[in-house]
């Protein structure tokens, strides 16, 4: 992050402390390359990433601020008079204004609002699309797992090996590239962003994972979903994806995907069906965060140079099971639903 941004966004958050309110220092919350937070007291601003097109970000910012949307996503404050909730950088880069909300805490996995992420998402998928300020965008969750792809090409090269010469600390991270691109060719077109979705229409949140809930107002408010990046229309099962993959890679404890999933149902969510095994909903989205997830990580240890770490591995593992069993991506196991 340059300076010249961090400038910019610490302005805009402080722009809604009281005038009697004491000064409060910048507060960098994340820095990534989609996207930059910057925390003044009460108040974030957001650098949305470089490459993101600026209507269909218009067009989330109004969903998110649309009363149909309240008490499920945290709703954006205007950056210019009366409702403009978009402003940009010199060089065009969108800068948007949210309230702080406190997220979900790192150290305390047993507070993790399971729960409440299945009942909020219940609520966004019953929303009806036509009710609301359109067009709405297509919702971006298989773009991002194309996206992953590429990146895994360009830090591995398209056949799978480094694009120079193999680097120390690499270790078997072609082989690992290898399985990824093949659970990758193994998905339906709809998935790798080359078809539309045979279930559409729903409104998705896009990327759901527990990073995407905050308590608003903060510390003791209830929970609210985040990050509109990728919010938009869609096969809602998309957003059940990360931890029906997790729960099928063994990352997410059985008795947390069973909570999880028997809240979203108690809530009247449409992406599974209301009883018995969800996977025939489930698999091919979840397949498709398994290889997002196995690509990134093979891509940032090829970038770092290191080797994968024990979560990694378990993705990558998952991959190469997908390639040999290409129907069965669940574990064994009694029916969960």
């Amino acid at each position: 992050m340059t300076t010249s941004l961090l400038v910019r966004l610490a302005a805009l958050s402080a722009t809604t402390a009281r005038p009697d309110a004491p000064a409060t220092a910048p507060e960098v919350l994340a820095d990534r390359p989609d996207g930059t937070v910057v925390r003044s007291g009460r108040t974030v601003a957001k650098a949305h990433a470089p490459d993101g097109d600026p209507h269909d970000l218009a067009a989330r910012l109004r969903i998110a601020a649309h009363p149909l949307l309240h008490g499920i996503l945290l709703p954006p404050l205007p950056v210019t008079a009366p409702d403009g909730f978009l402003t940009f950088t010199e060089d065009g880069r969108a800068l948007t204004r949210w309230p702080y909300g406190s997220p979900v805490p790192p150290d305390d996995p047993d507070a993790a609002p399971w729960e409440a992420a299945a009942h909020l998402l219940a609520r966004l998928h019953t929303v009806d699309p036509r009710q609301l300020p359109g067009p709405v965008p297509p919702m971006r969750g298989p773009a991002k797992a194309a996206r992953a792809l590429a990146r895994l090409r360009t830090a591995l090269g398209p056949d799978g090996g480094p694009p120079s010469a193999p680097r120390p600390g690499t270790g078997s991270l072609p082989a690992a590239a290898a399985a990824v691109a093949r659970a990758w060719a193994l998905l339906p077109p709809w998935a790798r962003e080359a078809a539309p979705p045979p279930r559409a229409g729903t409104l998705c949140h896009g990327d759901l994972h527990l990073g995407q809930l905050v308590r608003h107002p903060a510390t003791d408010g209830p929970w609210l979903l985040i990050d509109i990046d990728d919010l938009g229309s869609g096969d809602s099962a998309w957003d059940l994806a990360r931890p029906a993959a997790w729960f099928a890679t063994g990352l997410l404890a059985p008795e947390i995907w069973t909570r999880f999933l028997a809240a979203y149902r108690a809530a009247g969510g449409p992406a599974v069906r209301p009883s018995g095994d969800p996977w025939p909903d489930l698999e091919v989205p979840a397949r498709a965060l398994t290889v997002q997830t196995a690509a990134l990580a093979v891509a940032k240890a090829a970038t770092a140079s290191r080797p994968l770490d024990e979560v990694e591995t378990a993705v990558v593992d998952a991959c190469a099971r997908m390639t040999s069993l290409p129907d069965h991506l669940a574990p064994a196991g009694p029916d969960i639903g």
